[in-house]
């Protein structure tokens, strides 16, 4: 067997990429009639056929399949380091990245505006999601988690951290008999967040290195969403448990109460996650530092 073009190689992941001649042609800027010419030329040079091709589609073949995805990430690899070289401080094409929906909103969006401005040729593409995504399959670049990470086949970077609070309606407050230790807290109704480990149940400390208390809710209602479980708490459904960032204006209006503000619950990180590569690109690891210098700190509450 011929040693293969790595030209045509490049050429003929493009075309599995795009999902057929045409789009790939268009998105390389060359003739369809060349780049079909380029990829038989790789079939000859290899002796397997690599796409099947029909008047309507072009599909891959199993041996095609398995070439792609052996090539890929070397072809990707190779590219990322021809422009780490070559466009330092410049970054261009797109940056897709993930995070909850009230993170999103919250924190992330406003901060993606600021970076957007400062790299004007990036595409930044935010999807909102409260079910963790898998980021290679989705074709993420990186996402933005909270909590206790369980993937091993990722790479993390703590970005910071943020406070759990506890609230309730004023209400609410009032009808659990204003309580001022964690007990008090015992089967009252909760709406509980149902994408934690452990929704229902909650470790005070008083102070720090003070006493420690184990408190556990009554579910009334459960959701996989922080906001939605903000909307049930401020319609006076049951108690709840909320990051910070979610909670300043309420906190500040009096909407919401925060409960038992002498004692703490655990601090949660804050984690940027990207898939495992050799490496790292250069717009994810210039996200990554804004969002370490810029995220706000924990709110005052």
């Amino acid at each position: 067997m011929r040693q293969p073009d790595l030209n045509r190689l490049a050429l003929f992941a493009a075309v599995v990429e795009a999902g057929g001649f045409t789009a790939a042609a268009d998105k390389l800027g060359m003739a369809k009639s060349q780049l079909s010419q380029q990829v038989a030329r790789l079939e000859a040079e290899l002796g397997v056929a690599l796409l099947t091709r029909t008047t309507r589609r072009v599909g891959v073949t199993e041996a095609g399949e398995r070439l792609h995805t052996d090539c890929a990430p070397l072809l990707a690899g190779l590219h990322e380091a021809v422009s780490r070289l070559g466009q330092e401080g410049t970054l261009s094409g797109r940056l897709r990245i993930t995070a909850g929906s009230a993170y999103s909103e919250g924190v992330l969006g406003g901060l993606l505006v600021q970076f957007a401005r400062l790299h004007p040729a990036l595409e930044l593409e935010l999807v909102a999601s409260d079910t963790p995504l898998d980021l290679v399959a989705e074709g993420m670049d990186l996402a933005i988690r909270a909590g206790i990470l369980r993937d091993s086949s990722l790479h993390a970077v703590k970005l910071g951290d943020f406070a759990q609070v506890a609230v309730a309606t004023p209400g609410l407050f009032a009808q659990m008999g204003c309580p001022r230790t964690p007990a008090a807290l015992n089967g009252q109704p909760w709406v509980a967040l149902s994408v934690l480990p452990s929704p229902l149940t909650w470790g005070f400390r008083h102070g720090e290195g003070g006493a420690a208390e184990t408190v556990r809710g009554r579910a009334v209602m459960r959701m996989n969403s922080a906001s939605l479980v903000r909307e049930c708490v401020r319609a006076d459904v049951g108690c709840g448990v909320l990051p910070d960032y979610m909670l300043h204006e309420d906190l500040a209006t009096g909407r919401l109460i925060h409960l038992l503000p002498d004692w703490q619950l655990p601090a949660a990180g804050i984690y940027a996650v990207y898939p495992a590569a050799r490496y790292l690109p250069a717009k994810v690891r210039a996200l990554i530092d804004y969002l370490r210098l810029h995220l706000p700190s924990r709110v005052d509450v």
